[in-house]
């Protein structure tokens, strides 16, 4: 395990050379095998003003186990979890991610992206540091890689930011950037307040969540857009130390709960660009009643841990749309190619252009009342 980590940190490869170099080492890279002391708790006072007991845990004999995400800690006083942002301290777990935002900031709901939710509105943005993955192409490494207590935050308590999205003129919250399960408590009281102001909240995460807080969650969430990374356990795990099947149970879990779904798939070279995966996950959703779940193929950027790769060509995007397309999926779209067509909505039925985009900009809408203006068929989505 030890030579799997060092090695990811001090190079940038493929998923090919990784595995290579991981092939003497004895099994799979270890889900929640990770150092729990970091730093160091000598009492609550340590905790600060930016925490709150945190909710989904048990006592055992053993220890405490978190109960929010499959990572599954098992904390004694002074551990940290893997999140980086859940503590053991005197018998109890605590969030310290708790009105400590460390990004906020008013973006195009396209951004995130939906496209079938609220069109040309604005989301009132806000993240706080820590993550359940370690994802090696990680867009937002700065803060999703740190705890709280090392990166630049704002004191920002719920109630505050129900405030400032009412100022900004935003019609929504999106809790998002980095991965809001592990910022739940804040995400979960600020939902909460949202609500009761008629202000829909927005949940962008890796679907790394258990069954339980999710489906509390669902009770004050209206829209969610969910990684999935790839169809396939062992380049989950390799590449951002998680499994598929908590993720596929949290895509039921939504539509079941009635919160509008969307999916968001990164096509990485060498790493998730595999076409039969890309066909599998695509017959998975269309089983699974998810054919109509607008699903976005993202282009990598080179950052993070996987520099040294190529942006993704817009050739391969183009054909892991029509793989999706071939398999049932009805609404597709290719992010990160600003001014490509597949940014468009085309009605599933008469095959107009019914909403036209570039990059984050809606230029044209013709959803009138949630149909298409040309033929009348339903559109599935929230509309204005």
């Amino acid at each position: 395990m030890n030579l799997k980590k060092e090695f990811i940190q001090s190079h940038f490869i493929t998923k090919r050379e990784f595995l290579r170099q991981c092939a003497f080492c004895t099994g799979g890279l270890a889900i929640g095998a990770f150092n729990t002391n970091w730093f160091s708790l000598t009492s609550n006072n340590d905790l600060g003003k930016f925490s709150k007991e945190a909710l989904f845990y048990t006592k055992t004999a053993d220890g405490l186990q978190c109960e929010k995400c499959p990572q599954g800690c098992l904390l004694n006083d002074g551990d940290v979890g893997f999140c980086r942002n859940r503590v053991a301290s005197s018998g109890k777990i605590y969030t310290i991610a708790y009105g400590n935002p460390c990004a906020v900031h008013i973006d195009p709901i396209e951004k995130k992206p939906f496209f079938h939710f609220l069109p040309s509105t604005h989301a009132f943005s806000i993240a706080v540091a820590g993550c359940n993955f370690r994802c090696l192409n990680c867009q937002n490494w700065q803060i999703s890689q740190v705890s709280p207590k090392e990166s630049d935050n704002v004191d920002l308590m719920p109630e505050e930011v129900v405030k400032a999205c009412v100022n900004s003129n935003s019609e929504s919250i999106a809790y998002t950037y980095s991965e809001p399960t592990t910022f739940y408590e804040y995400a979960y009281d600020t939902a909460k307040l949202a609500r009761d102001k008629k202000i829909c909240n927005l949940w962008k995460s890796n679907g790394y969540i258990n069954e339980k807080p999710l489906r509390q969650l669902c009770k004050v969430l209206d829209a969610a857009n969910i990684d999935l990374k790839v169809f396939d356990e062992e380049t989950y795990a390799t590449l951002g130390s998680g499994k598929l099947a908590p993720v596929l149970r949290t895509l039921k879990v939504l539509r079941e709960e009635g919160v509008w779904l969307e999916i968001t798939n990164l096509v990485i070279p060498t790493w998730t660009d595999n076409f039969d995966t890309i066909k599998r996950m695509c017959e998975w959703l269309c089983t699974n009643g998810l054919f109509d779940a607008p699903l976005h193929f993202s282009r990598f950027t080179p950052l993070y841990k996987l520099s040294q790769l190529p942006p993704t060509p817009t050739a391969t995007l183009e054909k892991a749309y029509n793989i999706a397309a071939k398999s049932g999926i009805q609404y597709i779209y290719l992010g990160n190619v600003a001014g490509h067509w597949a940014e468009n909505t085309i009605c599933y039925k008469c095959k107009k252009i019914i909403v036209e985009r570039s990059a984050f900009t809606v230029l044209t809408n013709y959803i009138v009342k949630g149909k298409c203006k040309f033929c009348g068929e339903k559109i599935p989505g929230v509309w204005c």
